[in-house]
């Protein structure tokens, strides 16, 4: 008798082992239900130079399933054939749905992914902020069409305001959630406008198992790069060729100037040029004191950036190799956006990063005064 109890007690305990390893979810399964969509739609992972896929699945009778196995929950991106956007989804390994149109991908829901829940949470906080934010520049835009200069710049604040509050949304989920697989994503955003002791203090204070994540690999990266070029280093040294393919030498320009501005550029980078004619004022107004600048340009055609340098009236030392984003001075200085610049002494230590308008001004001034 008491073996047949013992062994109703093994069954019962093997049946919900068995049930458990059942209801375990083995990889992700995605049904993609998108009105409008045809053809095939495509999850892909952002890689370091290019799109990675992980999945594809024709869609019939409008419907599409994705399979797969993810390591670990992060952001991914579907697309649809014929259509140039993407949209993000947090992949998780559990039964997924997406449902909405294919013309509005912006607003299509996704569940089945707590991760993706969490995501969407602080993002339905941004879009609300986003869409108060481009009302009031409308509205800047329009007072500067009538000459209201007054509130033009009080709308601006405002605007300024409302996106400095979208950030610190996401600063605060950072700190808040450092063992969320949504806090790299959160991370990448606002990791342009630290500087190198926050983001690695940011980055340091997550959780270890984040450290796998290609997110933060690159993440770190950068920040061992932005170490090599903080104020107070030395900067590194490059050679490009200037538009007639002579070989110019960084330390060749700063060592004969008390002063030099690094200035990253582009003829396509609407800030640069709209930066350039401050540049041009501070250049023509130290130049016979020791300040000069050195543009490097992430330019892809000769002839735009040639005609640039021409139209802008940039009088001073250029170079590029042309190959846009993957300038290798811009790689090598961590260059993420643009325009960017650093100021160097005669002996190539960095003394200041990204002054524009009225600092640079101010800060060359005090250098060489």
């Amino acid at each position: 008798m008491q073996n047949i109890y013992v062994m109703k007690k093994i069954l019962i305990v093997m049946l919900g082992v068995a049930l458990f390893a059942c209801s375990r979810q083995k990889g992700f399964e995605i049904k993609v239900d998108v009105k409008g969509s045809e053809g095939k739609v495509i999850l892909e992972q952002r890689g370091i130079d290019k799109w990675i896929a992980v999945d594809t699945a024709d869609i019939v009778d409008g419907v599409a399933v994705l399979k797969g196995e993810v390591n670990m929950p992060g952001d991914y991106y579907l697309s649809f054939s014929g259509q140039r956007n993407k949209m993000l989804i947090f992949v998780e390994n559990s039964k997924m749905a997406v449902t909405g149109t294919v013309d509005s991908l912006n607003q299509v829901q996704v569940t089945g992914s707590a991760t993706h829940d969490e995501y969407k949470e602080i993002d339905n906080q941004i879009n609300q902020l986003s869409e108060e934010y481009m009302a009031l520049y409308q509205q800047s835009r329009e007072a500067i069409m009538q000459r209201d200069t007054a509130k033009a710049e009080e709308l601006m604040d405002q605007v300024n305001a409302i996106y400095e509050n979208a950030n610190q949304l996401q600063e605060d989920f950072i700190k808040n959630n450092p063992a969320s697989y949504v806090t790299p994503y959160f991370i990448s955003n606002v990791q342009y406008s630290k500087e190198v002791e926050e983001l690695d203090e940011m980055v340091s204070a997550l959780d270890p198992k984040l450290d796998s994540v290609p997110g933060i690999i690159a993440i770190k990266t950068r920040i061992e790069k932005l170490k090599t070029v903080a104020v107070g280093q030395v900067a590194p040294n490059f050679t490009q060729n200037d538009p007639d393919g002579n070989p110019v030498r960084f330390s060749d320009i700063y060592s004969q100037n008390e002063l030099t501005l690094l200035d990253f550029w582009a003829a396509w980078c609407g800030p640069c040029r709209a930066e350039n004619p401050n540049v041009v004022s501070v250049y023509n107004a130290y130049k016979d004191k020791g300040f000069s600048v050195f543009g490097v340009s992430l330019d892809r055609t000769k002839d735009d950036w040639v005609n640039a340098i021409e139209d802008d009236n940039l009088t001073w030392t250029h170079v590029s190799d042309l190959s846009y984003w993957q300038n290798a001075a811009a790689q090598l200085y961590a260059v993420n956006s643009i325009p960017s610049s650093l100021l160097v002494d005669k002996n190539g230590i960095i003394i200041a990063k990204n002054k524009r308008g009225e600092e640079l001004r101010k800060t060359v001034a005090e250098f060489l005064e």
